[in-house]
């Protein structure tokens, strides 16, 4: 069990208020986020519509943190250039959403990023066994996507412990991120399943003190 591993914390933008999003990156910065998350709604994949790959251009012009962009979109063969050149770092999209995964994360790599794809709470972590070895995330989402500050899906939980097994024993490197329900509680259950990346919205940009929640998140002890 990896309950002693510090693991990665990335905010989301997505609770942050679109009217002051340079506001939200000070926020992060400041609270020693490690990443920026960057939820991409089309209204289509998901009940929701949120932002392109504008706001990420604008966004690196005011930031050195990692932009980690979650497509969570159509068609999504069709933007990661877009994104990519607009200088997100990490480009993940959505099995469900795509017929030629593979092609998809050999055009992400060739463009200089880091490769990522998600699932769903219904997608079993098996689909993707033939894809781990040529991964750089695996981002399991532990609500069904589509908007902030929804209840953790328990039952994703497996999921976390099977891909952590696969990637011990096959000598894998791609880093396990979960999203959605991300608390204090729901982190340490998620870190001793075998996450490296910690994705929060609404439990950050709501908390009243930002820095301690992420140490926390973490599993530091704060005092």
């Amino acid at each position: 069990m990896n309950t002693l591993r510090e693991v990665l914390v990335a905010p989301s933008l997505l609770s942050a208020d679109f009217s002051n999003m340079i506001g939200g990156v000070r926020t992060i910065e400041k609270a020693r986020g490690d990443w920026i998350h960057l939820d991409v709604m089309d209204g289509m994949f998901v009940p929701n519509i949120t932002f392109g790959p504008k706001m990420v251009s604008d966004l690196r012009e005011h930031t050195d943190l990692p932009l980690d962009v979650h497509l969570m979109i159509q068609k999504p063969e069709m933007h990661v250039d877009q994104f990519a050149e607009a200088g997100s770092d990490h480009i993940t999209f959505h099995l469900e959403a795509v017929v030629h995964a593979h092609r998809l994360v050999e055009r992400i790599k060739s463009l200089g990023k880091k490769a990522g794809i998600s699932i769903v709470p219904s997608t079993p972590a098996a689909l993707l066994s033939e894809l781990a070895a040529i991964l750089d995330l695996i981002l399991i989402m532990t609500v069904n996507p589509g908007y902030g500050g929804q209840k953790f899906i328990p039952a994703c939980v497996d999921k976390i412990r099977t891909l952590d097994t696969l990637r011990k024993n096959n000598g894998y490197s791609y880093k396990i991120a979960a999203d959605g329900g991300i608390c204090v509680k729901t982190a340490d259950i998620v870190r001793k399943a075998g996450v490296d990346v910690l994705v929060t919205g609404s439990t950050f940009f709501s908390a009243s003190e930002p820095a301690v929640l992420v140490s926390e998140l973490k599993g530091n002890k704060v005092i």
